[in-house]
């Protein structure tokens, strides 16, 4: 059994903007609760008891939440001052860490059946590789035998099989990072270290669905997958006349108003008020203190904290941030009329998102007029006003005003 863990969750997470201008990416939701916290109760899962976390943006938001969180083992911060690449920081572990331990990635989707497997290989460092079909934004992976040839970093496009960013390492590692220099763009790459020792780096293949949560349309595609497994709690309270169907998660303080229809899953936090004749449809996350009112429809989208819909909307696989108020009759979009994979502007490039059903990414404290319209594919920055019966398309960064 593995009793050590180390997740690596020092970054700012810029692919994820504009959730994470405001909030650390760690504790982005995933199921109602951070992704951080998901991570580590995979962990527990299979036996570890102690949890390093390497943190370093907004450092202080993740250690208050984990704090408080009551995890049930041992949870341990190590800071990373500066980043200076993922050899850099796995390296920060170095005499805080000892024997066998898990490492990985604080932003991809782990279970604990690929946890339990990569431990069963506890005799030899292992790396984790999964196919995906364009492996140009990762390691990219060639293997012989099941053991490491070559990787590298941020590698080809077309199907490749690339590093899952979930491995199992001893401390010969450290010796191994200690022994590279900096790479082209300037950092110590783990990419490199394990290029060095690649005939003591065993593979192993994830099975099921992997997935890096590095932007916010991963973060929509992520939670509809883990939705699938929710199971159901009733803490609120339901009036009558409400129907509910699959598995509801309802949180304490919440309450599902008459005429509303529930279609789990869904997962409903702390303290929210649901209706009067509301539609919840599946994949729904409303992550604590939300409003969704009178003839409102939800589907396949995540509200943050306090996030409100409260008259006459539709909200369609999209996330609405922190503290922002959707105007009564405000829409948004969520698939082109021509049906195909939608696009985004995001960091000044073009992007597909690989998604056919894509609403809006809305930060934190965004407020829309009565009949607004958002169409698919849209990314308002934090504090973003929209006037009364506008129409929105694009990428519009933090504090603007659209009229």
């Amino acid at each position: 059994m593995i009793e050590n863990a180390l997740i690596l969750a020092a970054g700012k997470g810029t692919r994820m903007w504009p959730l994470t201008e405001n909030s650390p990416k760690p504790l982005l939701p995933l199921g109602g609760l951070p992704i951080i916290e998901r991570q580590i109760q995979e962990l527990k899962k299979v036996g570890v008891t102690n949890v390093h976390i390497l943190i370093g943006y907004r450092m202080k938001e993740i250690s208050d939440y984990l704090d408080n969180a009551n995890l049930g083992l041992n949870i341990n911060y190590i800071v990373q001052e500066k980043q200076k690449g993922t050899g850099h920081a796995v390296n920060q572990a170095k005499g805080k860490i000892s024997g066998n331990f898990y490492c990985l990635n604080g932003d991809i989707l782990v279970n604990s059946k690929n946890l339990a497997n990569l431990g069963n290989n506890k005799d030899k460092m292992t790396m984790m590789v999964t196919k995906v079909n364009d492996g140009s934004n990762f390691g990219v992976v060639e293997s012989k035998n099941g053991h490491l040839i070559s990787i590298v970093e941020k590698g080809l496009s077309g199907e490749n099989m690339i590093n899952a960013g979930l491995f199992l390492f001893n401390e010969e590692i450290f010796t191994a990072i200690d022994g590279i220099k900096k790479s082209i763009r300037g950092e110590y790459e783990l990419t490199d270290a394990l290029q060095s020792i690649s005939n003591q780096i065993h593979i192993l293949e994830y099975k099921g669905l992997w997935m890096d949560i590095g932007s916010p349309w991963n973060l929509i595609t992520a939670n509809e997958e883990y939705m699938k497994n929710c199971i159901g709690n009733i803490e609120g309270a339901i009036e009558e006349n409400v129907a509910c169907t699959g598995e509801i998660h309802l949180g304490k303080g919440s309450i599902l108003k008459s005429g509303t229809y529930v279609e789990g899953p869904v997962w409903i936090g702390e303290n929210c008020v649901v209706g009067p004749n509301a539609y919840l449809r599946s994949g729904t996350v409303l992550c604590g203190m939300n409003k969704v009112g009178a003839s409102t429809e939800i589907k396949n989208s995540i509200l943050l904290k306090n996030a409100k819909a409260p008259h006459h909307n539709y909200v369609g696989d999209s996330i609405i941030g922190e503290n922002s108020n959707l105007g009564s009759g405000t829409k948004i979009a969520n698939l082109r009329f021509d049906k195909e994979e939608i696009e985004v502007i995001h960091s000044g490039k073009k992007t597909n998102t690989g998604r056919k059903k894509l609403g809006a990414i809305l930060g934190n404290n965004v407020n829309t007029g009565i009949n607004a319209s958002i169409n698919a594919g849209t990314i308002l920055g934090n504090n973003v006003k929209i006037g009364p019966n506008t129409i929105v398309s694009g990428t519009y960064e933090s504090q603007s005003t659209i009229a």
